[in-house]
């Protein structure tokens, strides 16, 4: 890898953590120069703008996330060892964050959700790949014959989401984990009742 390939990476990652925690909006140029050590012409000179930078750290902080979940699905045959899976795996990002702040999903959702239409539609990319993910195992399932055929694999890739992502906000809102924790409990269990009556 070329310096100039090494320091843009250096910047995407360093810049990944800040874009989290503080948000697009409240992120300033000072911030960037602090986290990556560069001045602002070193910044620039691999980022048209901050909200190229904005768009390329969202991407690398989305891309770790699918490793993990790549990772964890690894060896799980069933579906519902699948879903059960993609479940501990979020829930780990309170024990063991890939980036600071949490949920990079969130964030950007909530935080571009009416002020950066760039940073939205990668967001709702993103959003997209994980329910794509969730329905295809979802799907998998059904034709197995281990899932319910009559469910709608949309609606619990809906709720499965849902409730993670809720659960994680209230966790982080509140510095309790508990409502994290109370989420997996009741996924694991939802999961479970799909399963077709043996």
């Amino acid at each position: 890898m070329s310096k100039a390939a090494l320091t843009r990476s250096h910047i995407i990652q360093q810049s990944a953590e800040v874009f989290n925690q503080f948000g697009y909006a409240g992120t300033s140029l000072a911030d960037l120069m602090a986290a990556t050590g560069l001045k602002k012409g070193g910044i620039y000179n691999h980022f048209a703008s901050k909200d190229e930078l904005a768009i390329a750290a969202f991407e690398y902080s989305v891309s770790l996330v699918q490793q993990r979940y790549a990772v964890a699905l690894r060896g799980q045959r069933s579906a519902v060892a699948r879903l059960s899976a993609v479940v501990h795996t979020f829930c780990a990002t309170i024990d063991e964050p890939l980036l600071k702040g949490c949920c990079p999903l969130l964030n950007t959702a909530i935080d571009s959700d009416h002020a950066h239409d760039g940073l939205k539609g990668r967001a709702q990319a993103a959003m997209d790949r994980w329910r794509t993910m969730l329905l295809i195992i979802i799907r998998y399932g059904q034709k197995h014959g281990d899932i319910q055929p009559e469910l709608d694999p949309d609606v619990v890739a809906t709720i499965v989401i849902a409730t993670l992502e809720g659960a994680v906000m209230m966790s982080g809102l509140y510095g309790d984990r508990t409502h994290l924790d109370r989420a997996r409990s009741h996924l694991i269990g939802y999961i479970d009742s799909l399963l077709v009556p043996s």
